[in-house]
């Protein structure tokens, strides 16, 4: 009698999907390349899959500037830029995979969990192995839930139909191809399993675990320092920016970012941003760096001229540098002329824009010194700011 020859195992590779900017966690850089202990958040997810035994290579789903921060690719891994959305980036990353077959095994991961472990792995690959088409790790509800209408509790919503969902997911990859390629309804969707749903297949549930929290926000990571055992303790540091500037005729005006229409403009090496200055200078000296002098000598011709959002972005890079963020950002302009007022706001977005902030963590005031002192005769315009950090622990 013939001996069965056992069929071979299949193939399994990985996406990490680190694509997104991360807004809501306040960093000045994407969260993905933030520090958590001695190395980048995208960078823990990475270790794991390109280090599991099973795992023959993978797709890392970044963009560019990602891409240089996070350093070499494992050996079987490529890159491939994101889509608009995280379903578009899936079907970037699958489109790289072509040259696997149907019956391979995937694991699509987002790269804000960075606590993947071989456990995890093992029970979504036990499930595809027992006959499974998709795998999930979910977790348990912990706390009440009830419907809520704007600021009202409603009635309590039976938590223990409901789980909460993790990446890694597992597919086999035939499934995921065919899920994407019939997702044509416009609309998005933010996790696979919901796709390989939408095609009738059954998607498994595993045990998740608590570790693969995900980094949504600022406070995020010190729950995962303690989760995965960094230990990484963050202090808050405060720093105070004052700036003055000349009114002089015929020079565009720039204050906190934006041009605004007058009669007069601010003189100086720089375009003057009297503003963003002050901001500089602020979050310089919340990190004990010196002062925007020292970084941007007027000495120096290359920043004649210069767009002074240039030096914010610089002293935000900074703060990214040592893996902290920016807490909260308070500016006051002093001016009695022009009128800042119907230009807050759009000085609030620009200064978020530029510290890659939410709005929410910056505010914008504006006074008068009711026509006393060199601003009062309307000679020149000053600021000053006030910028919170959140700094990892020496």
């Amino acid at each position: 009698m013939r001996e069965s020859v056992p069929s071979p195992a299949p193939q399994i590779v990985a996406i990490v999907l680190a694509g997104g900017r991360g807004v809501r966690a306040g960093y000045a850089t994407p969260k993905q390349v933030v520090m958590l202990g001695d190395k980048p958040v995208l960078r823990w997810s990475l270790d794991a899959l390109a280090g599991h035994g099973a795992i023959s290579g993978g797709v890392l789903v970044a963009n560019d500037d990602v891409m240089a921060a996070v350093g070499a690719l494992p050996e079987g891994w490529i890159s491939e830029l994101p889509g608009e959305e995280r379903q578009a980036s899936v079907a970037n990353a699958l489109a790289a995979l072509s040259d696997r077959a149907d019956d391979a095994l995937v694991l699509v991961h987002d790269a804000a969990r960075p606590g993947v472990d071989d456990a995890v792995i093992a029970r979504l690959l036990a499930a595809l192995a027992a006959g499974a088409e998709a795998a999930i790790p979910t977790l348990p509800v912990p706390d009440t839930l009830v419907a809520q209408t704007g600021g009202e509790a409603g009635d309590v919503v039976d938590r223990g139909a409901l789980a909460r969902v993790q990446t890694p997911q597992a597919f086999r990859l035939g499934t995921l191809r065919r899920a994407h390629a019939a997702a044509t309804d416009g609309v998005a969707a933010t996790d696979d399993a919901q796709l390989v749903r939408r095609l009738g297949v059954p998607v498994v549930a595993v045990a998740g675990d608590a570790r693969l929290h995900k980094l949504t926000y600022g406070e995020d990571m010190a729950i995962l320092s303690g989760l995965l055992g960094v230990g990484t303790m963050m202090r808050h540091t405060v720093g105070m920016g004052y700036d003055v500037h000349r009114l002089v005729a015929a020079k565009p005006l720039w204050i906190g970012g934006i041009e605004i229409p007058h009669s007069h403009g601010l003189e100086g090496h720089s375009d003057a941003d009297v503003a963003l200055h002050a901001l500089t200078d602020a979050i310089l000296g919340a990190l004990g760096d010196g002062d925007i002098g020292d970084h941007f000598p007027p000495s120096d011709p290359q920043w004649r001229g210069a767009a002074s959002h240039l030096f914010l972005s610089f002293a935000a890079a900074r703060v990214a540098a040592q893996g902290g963020r920016i807490a909260h950002v308070d500016l006051t302009i002093i001016a009695e002329a022009p009128k800042i007022g119907p230009h807050r706001q759009a000085i609030r977005e620009r200064i978020a824009d530029i510290l890659a902030v939410s709005p929410l963590r910056v505010s914008v005031k504006a006074t008068t010194t009711e026509r006393l002192g060199f601003t009062g005769r309307r000679e020149g315009i000053a600021a000053q700011a006030v910028a919170t950090l959140q700094l990892p622990e020496n």
